[in-house]
């Protein structure tokens, strides 16, 4: 009965209870150890030091946030959430008994109080932070829109019982008690977060659960100018800023009269303790109540002025009777609204930013931004108290000054709110006539009705995209609607939008859609029939798992599999193993290798279920001679993450038809296969044709980190990975404008890469020589002399080939520097058969150049443009001996070379040559490591490599 309420209540499925709970759990034990410490410890603050060092306090936060911030993000880095998270917990536990430690025998100075008032904001932060972090690991998107719901109820309960746990243990035993509860209840989240763990995580290898916790990383000042570039995000920003310094200003106000009040810590504890949970009650009944019907009524702008009305209000009334309780009522107005009615009118206030921007720019907000106007409110605070030692009652007339900036944001928000509408709802396919909608006159819910009945398809795609995990009862009908809609993506968009109402919801019109022969489709409806369907309806699934139609049927068993995977109930309950086990044995037949379709979903199906036992039905299909099944087996290698695949896809990357679907599904293993091939020595003992790939792959995550490890491999001995990895950092620059290339680091490569070319030039005329007039004496046969003959020839020749490349490469990295079109056009120039046009692209290029770069670079260019003629250039190049230039080959070229010169040395027989190849030994390319052993061994008699 408890099972049923709940699948009915909150749409929890089997298999979700436990892990749910036990999420529940941990944001409820750390909600209420947050409500037990900081009115306690706010208490011993005030009554010890008094509200005067608030001020210092609120600034000492703001510091502590950005350097705390920078640290934990670096620690993130380098270290799991996990392995921190288990360190956090055992950290905040022992400080908090400490701390009651310290009470117990009196031994409370000026800085414990201010070092564990920070301590307490910053496990406000990083606590919360890592929860959500890890719940985010812990559930796919479609999970967590489902559950993050009930889960953050145990953040509100925890809210609601800490606090007034807190009254009571204090006024029954004393703060040092509380504290110690505190202490020791964050202990118990160590099992609750390591049972979480062995759940979901532990089972997945590194790719799987690095891949978790992939994020794109942005820029922050990027985020900054984008922000500046909005007047939407602009004044969001402010918005929020001024609600900060107003709350911090009103806790100021809250926390100096409830300390002359309350001289005893134990009292003020309790006080606060109490006070803090009924606003969170409080909270809880309006977002229940009130918020769907004063956000339907009112509109967004007009409920973002309640909260800032109210404290006006209370800010007057406090003016007129300067009393505690008129505190309590605007603390209770700011604690209970910021919480319930304003929270929700932001978000949807921000609503109309695409979702990428929105991400990035909300995140900025709620950690720049409050930080730096609690900085601020400090700065003020520390000036008006301190050094015009006004009395706090003044404080009032500040908060209303700030109140009035703050309506007239808000006000100055709302035209900006429409304008987002215009520009990014309806933005390429609206009409002209962007009024059609009556975007300013009318309410957000209206305009929302009126896009789902009439818009174009981008417009309805636009809004169901910005309304994303909004629950807006009113519109319920107009997205059930859009099932009908002749566009197969609205069909999808809806469905994934009505996973936020209530199960069963549009069924039937679901089912519907099953008919339609779409894949992307199906597998949608599919899902949403599987996460809306009790346990007690199973047999609507089983009817599809079971359907006489193969491509239903398949279809149905790939969808269990994406759902099932992380949910050991529902695979049992649909008996997904055995269910996987008779499709492998029935396609392993010869009839079953024709069934080319039913094989490609077989190959997906077993990836995202996760039974590794399956695996070798994919390992089969990699060898399979048919394209398509090929490239089926390839995408599914990558969706399984399993590292036995690694190595045979990047044989794959040297094969042109496969090419493209080896680098997607080398994506899937996540930003940790980079690490792998970048780390080991895989990368070196890649074919040629496949390292040239890797590069294209790092591109593809599209993150700084990818332009990092790009700009890293700038420096790369091969010239192919570098040629790859300056298009792959030009294409960045062209797409991805927030990303940072670093100019300092794109000179220093193209100053190396010009003496690269320099010395090419220098051994190509020195190895002339030895072509035209070979000195061999330690050659001994005819046949030795010839094999001399032909090695140097070949490393000619890859030098002139490495000489076109290097050229390009200078070229390129120039392009990144300057305007890529004046640079293509001088290259297209100089290799003009038109005598005038390379002059032309010459002296362009001399005038465009800046000082040292036209110090290295122009010479290489004037002499590929002149050498032919009479006319002599600047650049000099001498000729060097055949062990100088070979020496010179094997510390800066790349494998093939090396092999090259190897095998010269092997018949020129000289042992003076032994020292060249002697520390290729180490090298870590196998071929070059074997072929320099038997060589060596050849010269000297040498019988084992080190």
């Amino acid at each position: 009965m408890i099972k049923q309420l709940l699948y009915k209540t909150f749409g929890l499925r089997d298999g979700e209870i436990a892990i749910s709970f036990l999420m529940q759990l941990y944001i409820f034990i750390v909600i209420t150890v947050l409500l037990i410490v900081k009115p306690t410890v706010n208490a011993l603050f005030l009554n010890t030091l008094g509200a005067d060092n608030l001020p210092y306090a609120y600034l000492m936060v703001a510091a502590v946030a950005v350097i705390t911030t920078v640290l934990y993000n670096k620690a993130l880095k380098n270290n799991s959430l996990y392995k921190i998270t288990n360190y956090a917990l055992v950290i905040f536990s022992v400080f908090f008994i400490a701390l009651s430690v310290i009470l117990y025998y009196k031994a409370l100075n000026q800085f414990v109080l201010y070092f564990y008032y920070l301590f307490v904001a910053m496990f406000a932060v990083i606590a919360t932070s890592q929860f959500w972090t890890f719940a985010n690991m812990v559930f796919n998107a479609r999970e967590a829109k489902c559950l993050f719901g009930f889960i953050g109820a145990g953040a509100i309960a925890g809210g609601v019982f800490g606090g007034y746990l807190t009254s009571l243990i204090v006024s029954s035993f004393g703060n040092k008690t509380v504290i110690l509860v505190a202490g020791l209840l964050m202990l118990v989240n160590i099992p609750i977060l390591q049972k979480t763990y062995h759940l979901r995580l532990r089972k997945l290898n590194i790719y799987s659960r690095r891949n978790q916790n992939f994020s794109e990383q942005k820029v922050n000042d990027s985020t900054l100018f984008i922000i500046l570039k909005s007047k939407h995000l602009t004044y969001l920003a402010l918005i929020t800023g001024i609600s900060v310094l107003v709350a911090k200003l009103v806790d100021f106000q809250f926390s100096d009269f409830a300390n002359r009040n309350f001289r005893n810590p134990d009292d003020l504890a309790s006080f606060f303790g109490f006070w803090f949970s009924t606003f969170n009650v409080i909270a809880l009944l309006i977002q229940l109540l009130l918020t769907n019907r004063i956000l339907t009524k009112l509109g967004v702008s007009t409920t973002l002025l309640i909260l800032p009305l109210g404290i006006a209000l209370g800010g007057l009334l406090f003016l007129t009777f300067p009393e505690l309780w008129v505190l309590v009522i605007i603390k209770g107005l700011d604690g209970s609204f910021k919480q319930s009615i304003n929270k929700a009118a932001f978000e949807l206030s921000i609503m109309p930013i695409p979702i990428g921007i929105k991400n990035q720019a909300k995140s900025f907000i709620d950690v720049a931004v409050d930080s730096v106007a609690t900085g601020f409110a400090g700065f003020l605070l520390v000036f008006l108290i301190k050094k015009l030692d006004l009395p706090t009652s003044y404080i009032t007339i500040i908060i209303l000054f700030f109140v009035l900036i703050w309506i007239v944001l808000i006000f100055r928000l709302r035209e900006a709110y429409y304008n987002s509408f215009r520009e990014n709802i309806k933005r390429n396919l609206v009409k002209k006539n962007t009024s059609s909608f009556g975007l300013k006159h009318e309410t957000t819910i209206v305009t929302a009705k009126a896009i789902l009945n009439n818009g174009e398809e981008e417009e309805i795609l636009n809004l169901l995209d910005r309304l994303n995990n909004f629950k807006i009862k009113t519109l319920k009908p107009y997205i059930i609607g859009l099932l009908q809609h002749e566009s197969v993506t609205v069909k999808i968009a809806a469905i994934n939008q009505l996973y936020t109402y209530d199960k069963g919801t549009a069924i039937k019109d679901i089912e519907a859609l099953l008919s339609i022969k779409n894949d992307e489709l199906v597998y949608e409806a599919l899902e949403y029939l599987l996460h809306h369907t009790y346990k007690s309806d199973s047999s609507i699934f089983n009817s599809y798992l079971n359907h006489s139609n193969d491509y239903l049927s398949n279809a149905t068993l790939l969808c269990l599999a994406k759902v099932a995977k992380n949910n050991y109930s529902l695979a049992k309950r649909y008996n997904l193993e055995k269910r996987i086990a008779q499709k492998v044995d029935e396609l392993s037949t010869p009839d079953g290798f024709s069934r080319k379709e039913s094989v490609a979903i077989l190959l997906n199906t077993i990836a995202h279920s996760g039974y590794k036992k399956f695996h070798s039905f994919i390992a089969v299909h990699l060898n399979n001679k048919d394209e398509y099944i090929v490239n089926y087996a390839i995408q599914a290698a990558g969706l399984s993450k399993d590292e036995q695949f690694i190595d045979k896809l990047l044989q794959f990357l040297k094969e042109k038809p496969f090419k493209k679907a080896t680098i997607k599904a080398l994506k899937n293993y996540g930003y940790k296969i980079v690490e792998t091939l970048l780390e080991s020595n895989t990368l070196e003992n890649l074919d040629d044709d496949a390292k040239k790939s890797i590069p294209k792959l790092i591109q593809s995550f599209k993150t700084q980190d990818s332009v990092n490890l790009l700009q890293k491999l700038l420096k790369h001995k091969d010239i192919i990975v570098r040629y790859k990895a300056i298009i792959a950092l030009s294409k960045l620059k062209e797409k991805s404008r927030d990303l940072y290339i670093s100019n300092r680091l794109i000179k220093s490569a193209l100053f190396r890469e010009c003496k690269f070319y320099k010395n090419t030039l220098i051994i190509k005329k020195s190895i002339e020589q030895q072509i035209e007039s070979p000195e061999d004496k330690h050659a001994i046969t005819l046949d030795a002399k010839t094999e001399i003959s032909i090695a140097r020839t070949s490393i000619y020749d890859i030098l002139i080939e490495q000489e076109q490349i290097s050229l390009k490469n200078i070229f390129k990295l120039l392009s990144i520097l300057y305007n890529k079109s004046d640079i293509e056009m001088s290259y297209e120039g100089l290799f003009s058969d038109i005598k005038e046009a390379k002059i032309n692209a010459l002296e362009f290029l001399d005038n465009l150049l800046q000082s040292q770069l036209k110090t290295n670079v122009f010479p290489l260019i004037e002499h590929l443009v002149i050498s032919d003629e009479s006319h002599k250039t600047t650049l000099q190049l001498h000729q060097i001996s055949e062990k100088n230039y070979l020496n010179l080959i094997v510390k800066n070229r790349g494998k093939r070379l090396k092999l090259e010169v190897i095998n010269l040395i092997y018949y020129l027989n000289n042992k003076n040559y032994a020292s060249i190849i002697k520390p290729l030994l180490k090298h870590k390319n196998r071929d070059v490591k074997y072929l320099a052993f038997k060589t060596l061994n050849s010269l000297t008699g040498l019988r084992s490599a080190s």
